[in-house]
């Protein structure tokens, strides 16, 4: 008797790959080859989107357990790594109450995340053609948004997500800022003014200390204005630095604190580093 030839076996996934995620989504979004492999730059992206979904996972579940549905929207999406990867493990089993929005002003990966939205069968994920400052003011949006996330938004891009998230009253913000140049522009300008009125100028005299110290002063600024405006905020790294240079995670979550001493020392470091020009930017709560 003729014995049956065996059935040759599918090749084994990644380990990374977690369990009920969508293979043929991590193909269409050229994380995983058609063989199913990595290659060393998609695990390094696999391995941000999944690190970043550990942090937001918890904050989604909480919208989810309070209310019963949950909205999210990320901003400068890209070719919208994150947020396809947070449907396909947390929003495709819940109702149409829980939506996902990308925020993107390439007009080529908008309409390409919304044609691979709809062939897998995402339909609760949104993507616009808009800049984050638009957004804000956009019609196609909700009035109240959960939870706002902003990956590797790059410059002042960082701003407009937190003042759309202000003005959308999020629950949570999930940011990773990149590329922060405006406020060391300002420190650039007025250097000739600041310098000698006080020691600290010495920390951005030297070109390549403006750009260094303007960005982390940048976050740091950031961070004041939350608290300002009522946020409690923790701030960590991503991924270690080998993964990226661009590693700041802040997390920002509404408990409606004391915002007082918070705008105070904002006023007070804007003042000492000669940035007051800059107010508007990191403007402070109406309600203090």
């Amino acid at each position: 008797m003729k014995r049956a030839a065996a059935q040759p076996q599918p090749p084994a996934l990644p380990p990374e790959v977690r369990p009920g995620q969508s293979v043929e989504l991590l193909k269409e979004l050229h994380i995983l080859t058609r063989d199913g492999k990595l290659n060393q730059d998609s695990r390094r992206k696999l391995k941000q989107v999944y690190h970043l979904y550990q942090f937001i996972e918890p904050l989604l579940q909480a919208c989810l357990d309070e209310q019963g549905s949950v909205s999210l929207v990320d901003h400068g999406a890209g070719k919208s790594y994150l947020g396809f990867i947070l449907y396909d493990l947390f929003f495709k089993n819940l109702d149409a109450r829980s939506q996902i929005y990308g925020i993107e002003t390439r007009e080529e990966l908008v309409a390409r995340s919304t044609e691979l939205a709809a062939r897998f069968g995402f339909p609760n994920m949104h993507f616009l053609n808009l800049s984050v400052s638009e957004s804000t003011r956009s019609a196609q949006l909700p009035e109240r948004i959960d939870i706002v996330t902003a990956l590797h938004a790059c410059n002042t891009a960082t701003d407009d997500a937190i003042d759309f998230a202000l003005k959308k009253r999020a629950k949570y913000m999930v940011l990773v800022p990149c590329c922060q140049a405006e406020v060391a522009s300002v420190l650039r300008k007025n250097k000739g003014q600041e310098l000698g009125k006080n020691v600290l100028t010495e920390l951005w005299r030297h070109p390549i200390h403006t750009r260094e110290f303007g960005s982390q002063l940048t976050n740091v600024l950031r961070c004041l204005q939350l608290e300002a405006h009522g946020y409690q905020v923790n701030v960590t790294e991503l991924v270690g630095w080998e993964h990226s240079m661009k590693n700041e995670l802040i997390i920002a979550t509404y408990k409606n604190l004391p915002r007082r001493r918070a705008g105070e020392r904002l006023q007070e470091v804007l003042a000492t580093v000669g940035l007051e020009e800059m107010r508007d930017r990191f403007y402070l709560s109406e309600t203090p």
